[in-house]
């Protein structure tokens, strides 16, 4: 019997609106994570080919930061149109390369897409500030404008949202992008990048470089990239942040995160454990903004326990594409390892393992798979408490008040997100007065702002002042220059060597 197995296709570059075949002679692979099996081959980018790419965008600079805004928004709007009409396919792509299910798929593409459509009101964002007569004759204005090329190196676990929060706000404000997209993942972003020259976004103005670390290094130094968004891990993001604005470089870096849901006494139990579940194994818990500590205060804990596992149970493991299946695999059979080595860990630093998703079927199969897994009296200084784990894995923690949670989400060297849940108003909003991070849900357990505030964190999860898209992410991408004008009056004019007064 023939066996049949799936065609390797090439991912390319992307460079001055079409694709451009890789010439370094050095190259990477695109598995399938549901099957193992390999599915595309990325030619990575030589520094040469960074700086073809990078020299392409600062051409078309020229004329698109000229261009009137009134086109630039209209070039969004049929951007944005285009995602919608394409949604279905650029969902498919994420979940052939990337394992996550169909629905989590089309969640993603959908909140990329709040980003472009926040973009779309470009001429409002850009607005600046007039003041008449600051002085006798004087008037004193503000304008932003765009920095010139910019570049975005983002993740494998967002491979159309994470670059949809940069392209579109970069270019919107007339800004030329070069992205590095994770070469576990490429083929979203230049099925975004042919949709976007569709849209009429002009030759050069976006660019893709495929690659590895070589690319990413070229990018960081060289002279004509004015910023970089980076989204990833902690440490990467740290070096990323210390070699980019040692070069001269603007630079918005998020890194990891762990985040705490705190469940108080009087949280109303169902909702709190199916808050738990989803924002814990939603995507494969591959997410920096997944729940992976639920701090359980006082009698909660048991009763809290018991209605994750059931709900655990009922959780539909497999590949991504199937219907009904709602979690589907890690991103490498290296990654999935390496969470599973957490459990390892666990009992012999003195955890319960409540659930093993090493013990599920799924989990021995060729595809990257590890189920849902919970780990109760997880205690700090343990590895599944310190570590981001990034996978399938809840820890629970045990504390008698809420002072006690509260100390373990303000003193965890990270600061990206966290969660309560009660009934109490009152206990609410002074968690939001005292949690040390950059993003706070009140009974929801991922609070990801919509795109017209900003998302970041605190403490090590942010190198930089600015989060990324929203208000900040159009902060980031512009400068504002200051401008003090006096049309001259010749009968009054004189040499005068004093400070400038205003009075």
């Amino acid at each position: 019997m023939a066996t049949t197995t799936t065609a390797v296709t090439t991912v390319n570059h992307w460079i001055g609106g079409e694709h451009v075949a890789s010439k370094s002679g050095r190259n990477g692979v695109v598995h399938n994570p549901a099957t193992g099996e390999v599915i595309a081959e990325v030619g990575f980018a030589s520094a040469e080919e960074v700086d073809r790419a990078v020299a392409t965008a600062k051409a078309a600079f020229v004329e698109w930061r000229a261009t009137p805004l009134s086109r630039r928004t209209e070039v969004m709007f049929r951007f944005r149109e285009l995602i919608v009409k394409n949604r279905a396919q650029i969902a498919e792509i994420l979940t052939r390369e990337n394992g996550k299910t169909t629905a989590d798929a089309l969640g993603e593409v959908s909140r990329g897409l709040e980003n472009v459509e926040f973009a779309c009101g470009i001429p409002n964002l850009l607005k600046g500030g007039y003041t008449e007569q600051a002085s006798k004759g004087v008037d004193v204005y503000q304008i932003r404008q765009p920095l010139g090329v910019v570049a975005g190196i983002t993740p494998f676990n967002f491979p159309a949202m994470v670059p949809l929060w940069m392209i579109a706000n970069a270019i919107a404000c007339g800004n030329a992008f070069v992205l590095k997209p994770s070469e576990k993942v490429p083929g979203a972003s230049v099925l975004i990048a042919e949709l976007a020259k569709e849209a009429g976004v002009p030759d050069g103005v976006l660019n893709l470089v495929q690659g590895d670390k070589v690319a990413v290094d070229r990018l960081l130094e060289h002279p004509d990239v004015k910023a970089v968004s980076f989204v990833g891990s902690t440490p990467v993001a740290k070096q990323i942040y210390e070699t980019a604005t040692r070069n001269g470089k603007r630079v918005q870096a998020l890194g990891g995160a762990k985040n705490h849901m705190v469940v108080l006494p009087d949280a109303e139990l169902a909702m709190a454990a199916d808050a738990a579940v989803s924002a814990a194994y939603g995507a494969a818990g591959e997410r920096c903004m997944a729940i992976s500590v639920v701090v359980a205060v006082g009698d909660v804990a048991d009763p809290l326990i018991d209605a994750i596992r059931e709900r655990i149970a009922r959780i539909k493991v497999g590949p991504g594409s199937e219907p009904g299946i709602e979690m589907g695999p890690l991103i490498t059979r290296e990654h999935r390892d390496r969470v599973a080595g957490f459990l390892d860990k666990a009992a012999g630093e003195g955890a319960t393992v409540v659930v093993d998703g090493r013990m599920d079927g799924a989990a021995s199969s060729e595809g990257f798979f590890l189920a849902p897994s919970l780990v109760d009296h997880v205690k700090p200084g343990t590895a599944c408490y310190d570590h981001e784990i990034f996978g399938p894995v809840l820890s629970v923690v045990r504390v008698g008040t809420y002072a006690e949670a509260l100390k373990l989400v303000n003193e965890n060297p990270y600061g990206n997100g966290t969660a309560i849940f009660t009934q109490n108003g009152g206990a609410a909003r002074q968690f939001q007065f005292d949690a040390e991070v950059g993003m706070v849900g009140v009974n929801v357990p991922i609070p990801v702002p919509v795109a017209y505030y900003s998302f970041g964190g605190w403490k090590s999860s942010l190198f930089g002042d600015l989060h990324i898209y929203g208000p900040e992410g159009v902060q980031f991408y512009t400068r504002a220059k200051v401008v003090t004008s006096r049309w001259p009056d010749p009968g009054v004019s004189k040499v005068d060597l004093g400070f400038p007064q205003v009075r």
